[in-house]
């Protein structure tokens, strides 16, 4: 595997300056005092903590994999947020059906996009990203996977279904049509609404910056399709590729709107960060893989993930499969915190600055969200 870059213990000037921030007049706003400890890699499991007396055990985390424990979300925003996105989902948008009531409050999204984004300055801000998030959850649940997906005719859905993110422009004869078509189903519904309130906090170059992520998306999803229409499982470093478009890149790319301000479009594009944001999206997917491995094990079907593809390709066991899949998470984590590192030191605009620990708070966010969520993952029995 590549050099690890700084101990996990240890991390590098650079990065210290991103997750401290700048000083001086005009900066205390820029500091987000989000990681509760130094990173660690987790050595070996640990039975699991209940969160308060009687609660939900959270879980613990893969041993081995390298990440940064955080304190937990404020509770007063998660309790508002989870109250407010049922509302939206169950009466505004009718997201999903009362059978499925138990898996809604059973994902959680409130914890997850309040500890994602520890510097929201309001709830309507933290509502945005939770909208945006449940509504790809309904795409990829309806469209593609747990309730009723298909990967036959997903292309077809899923263009339609992009345009309630990016609205056709066509004529006044075939407008209300598509306009109806945009109220046929819930993922159509909760994508349109999400947008709208979106868009009420967006500026046009950070809306126009989601779109483009969300195709980045749904082109991943279309590629796994395909792969499951002809039982085929790729090379990992194909699988790899996928998952950079199939993977949570449009929640942290928001992190500015959510956090109230913008980082410039020109800034944005920059190679750099786009290194940066692309090598967040694809740990934090990672993560997903392995924290939803066992889960995936017990649905119908054959579900590609890292360490299964590592597994038939590379002609190692399973276990040896997740282990490895752990060393490409740390690889991918060394890799987006030496590039942020990188980036903070040769471009230190405030924005940019504020943008980098954005997104590596999201990152930790993330993992937070995965470890702590025992109502949907369990870990393999590989230690």
């Amino acid at each position: 595997m590549a050099d690890p870059g700084p101990s996990p213990l240890q991390p590098s000037a650079a990065l210290q300056r991103i997750l401290c921030g700048p000083s001086g007049l005009g900066t205390a706003g820029l500091h987000l005092g989000r990681r509760a400890e130094p990173p660690v890699i987790a050595e070996s499991p640990e039975p699991p903590v209940p969160a308060e007396p009687g609660g939900p055990a959270e879980g613990t985390p893969i041993p081995g994999l390298y990440h940064h424990p955080v304190a937990p979300p404020d509770p007063v925003r998660v309790e508002e947020v989870s109250r407010r996105i049922k509302v939206w989902a169950v009466d505004e948008v009718q997201a999903y059906p009362p059978e499925w009531e138990d898996q809604f409050d059973g994902f959680s999204v409130g914890r997850y996009m309040v500890a994602c984004h520890p510097d929201a300055p309001t709830v309507d801000h933290l509502m945005a990203a939770t909208r945006l998030m449940v509504a790809e959850n309904a795409v990829d649940d309806c469209y593609c996977e747990d309730h009723g997906g298909s990967p036959v005719g997903l292309g077809s859905r899923l263009l339609l279904a992009h345009t309630a993110l990016d609205p056709l422009h066509t004529t006044q004869e075939y407008e209300p049509e598509w306009a109806r078509s945009l109220q046929s189903d819930a993922p159509r519904r909760a994508y349109r609404s999400a947008m709208e309130y979106f868009n009420q906090l967006a500026t046009p170059s950070q809306t126009d910056r989601y779109r483009h992520d969300m195709a980045r998306l749904h082109l991943g999803y279309l590629a796994e399709a395909a792969w499951s229409e002809t039982d085929h499982v790729p090379e990992v470093w194909e699988y790899l590729a996928m998952r950079q478009f199939n993977n949570f890149r449009p929640c942290p790319t928001i992190t500015d709107t959510v956090g109230g301000y913008e980082l410039p479009a020109d800034l944005h594009a920059q190679p750099a960060m786009q290194r940066v944001i692309a090598l967040a999206g694809n740990a934090t997917t990672i993560v997903n893989d392995l924290y939803s491995y066992t889960k995936e094990l017990k649905s119908p079907g054959k579900h590609l993930n890292l360490p299964v593809v590592i597994a038939e390709r590379e002609a190692v066991s399973d276990r040896d499969a997740y282990l490895k899949a752990v060393e490409v998470h740390n690889d991918l984590m060394h890799g987006f915190e030496n590039e942020a590192a990188a980036l903070a030191a040769d471009c230190p605009v405030p924005s940019v600055l504020r943008f980098l620990r954005g997104v590596a708070a999201w990152v930790d966010g993330n993992h937070y969200w995965h470890r702590t969520n025992t109502y949907r993952y369990s870990l393999p029995d590989f230690w």
